[in-house]
C-alpha cells in the first residue's frame, strides 16, 4: 500500500494501514488503530464490544520475535475477550475492580504460555458510553495521551510490565473524557524510530496530538502519529512494529 507521506516519496518506510481487526462501532465515539512495519516483533491490538455501554481496548508488546510468540498472543487474547466480557458485564460493575483482576488473569496466561519470565507492557482500558470514562491499567507500557480542551495529560504507569512475577499488582485508574477529548496509545517502537542517534520520543507523539484538526477522526489521528514518525526517520528503515490506537469521544 501507498505509505502516507506521499506518492513521490522515496524514503524507504512501510506502508501504513489500518489494523485488521474489526474494530466496533461506538456511541458518542470513534476508535481506530493504524499498523506500520514488518510484523517481526511483539505488537497486539484488539478492542471490542462487552456490553450495551462498555468498550474493551488494549494495546500490548509482547517481547522477542512473533514468529515465536503465537502461544502468548493467543492466550492472551483468549483471557482479554473471555474473562473481559465476563468480569465487566456484571450489572453491578466495578470497573477498576475489573480491570484489576483482568490484569491479573492476564499475567498469568503470559507466564503459564511462555514457560517462563517473559515481559509484556501493556495498556488495557475500558470505555464507558455511558458515562464518557476510561477506565484502565498501565502494566510498564508507553505513557497514553490524553488531549483535552485546554492540555494534555500523561497516562503513565500503573505497575510493572506483565510476565514478570506471579503475583505482581497492577492498580487500575479511571479518566474522565469531555467531549472532544483524544486518547492515544502508541507502541514502544513509535517512540523508538531514531534519527542521527535521537528518538522521536513521547513529546513529538504530543506534539502531533495537540497540533491535529479536531475534527479528525480516529483512524486519522492514528496514522498522522506515524507518518510523523516515519518521516522524523528520513531514510532510515524502520524495522520495528509501529502501531497507534486512538479513542475520542465525539463533539455533540
Amino acid at each position: 500500500m501507498r505509505s502516507l507521506l506521499g506518492k513521490k516519496s522515496k524514503q524507504p518506510h512501510a506502508a501504513i494501514e489500518p489494523v485488521n481487526a474489526q474494530l466496533p462501532t461506538m456511541r458518542g465515539a470513534d476508535i481506530g488503530a493504524v499498523f506500520a512495519g514488518n510484523r517481526r516483533g511483539g505488537d497486539f491490538y484488539d478492542a471490542f464490544r462487552v456490553n450495551s455501554a462498555h468498550i474493551l481496548f488494549g494495546l500490548l508488546d509482547v517481547a522477542g520475535p512473533r514468529r515465536e510468540n503465537s502461544a502468548i498472543f493467543s492466550n492472551a487474547q483468549k483471557i482479554l475477550r473471555d474473562s473481559g466480557t465476563q468480569l465487566l458485564n456484571s450489572p453491578e460493575i466495578n470497573e477498576t475492580d475489573a480491570l484489576t483482576e483482568l490484569c491479573l488473569q492476564l499475567n498469568r496466561a503470559i507466564l503459564d504460555s511462555a514457560g517462563t519470565v517473559h515481559s509484556c507492557p501493556a495498556f488495557v482500558g475500558c470505555y464507558n458510553e455511558d458515562l464518557g470514562t476510561v477506565g484502565y491499567f498501565n502494566a510498564g507500557h508507553t505513557h497514553g495521551l490524553v488531549r483535552h480542551s485546554s492540555d494534555i495529560s500523561e497516562l503513565g504507569a500503573t505497575g510493572l510490565p506483565l510476565g514478570l512475577f506471579s503475583h505482581t499488582t497492577t492498580d487500575a485508574r479511571m479518566i474522565a473524557l469531555e467531549a472532544g477529548a483524544a486518547l492515544i496509545l502508541v507502541s514502544k517502537g513509535v517512540v523508538e524510530v531514531t534519527r542521527k542517534g535521537e528518538e522521536f520520543g513521547l513529546a513529538r507523539v504530543e506534539g502531533v496530538l495537540r497540533n491535529s484538526n479536531r475534527s479528525m477522526g480516529a483512524q486519522g489521528l492514528c496514522s498522522s502519529v506515524l507518518a510523523a514518525a516515519q518521516g522524523f526517520s528520513g531514510t532510515a528503515r524502520v524495522h520495528d512494529d509501529l502501531t497507534a490506537l486512538a479513542l475520542i469521544r465525539t463533539l455533540p
